[in-house]
């Protein structure tokens, strides 16, 4: 029987499924932070791993736990993550064999 993706497309394709995990953990973890006034992870942090493909998670993250959604920069920047990460996993289902 043939495989529908090679093991490369899998391990990529779970390489950004598991940073988003980890990316839209990391945004709930800040939330509950800033809810209980304790140190908080820093948005450069959020914002480089959103852009390290974990894009989607961050903008789920965002609008479930309505966590940075009156920065500008993660208004801004966030759905480009998220495009980044989306066409990130069109190239490697489509164009990676």
């Amino acid at each position: 029987m043939e495989q529908l993706l090679s093991d490369i497309q899998l391990i990529l394709i779970g390489g950004i499924l598991m940073m988003n995990v980890y990316t839209f953990t990391l945004f709930y973890i800040d939330k509950q932070r800033a809810i209980k006034h304790k140190y908080r992870i820093s948005e450069k942090q959020l914002l480089i791993c959103s852009f390290l493909f974990g894009g989607i998670g961050a903008w789920v993250s965002m609008g479930i736990f309505r966590h940075k959604t009156q920065t500008l920069i993660f208004k801004l920047s966030i759905p480009i993550a998220a495009l980044l990460s989306f066409v990130s996993i069109v190239i490697v289902l489509f164009y990676l064999t």
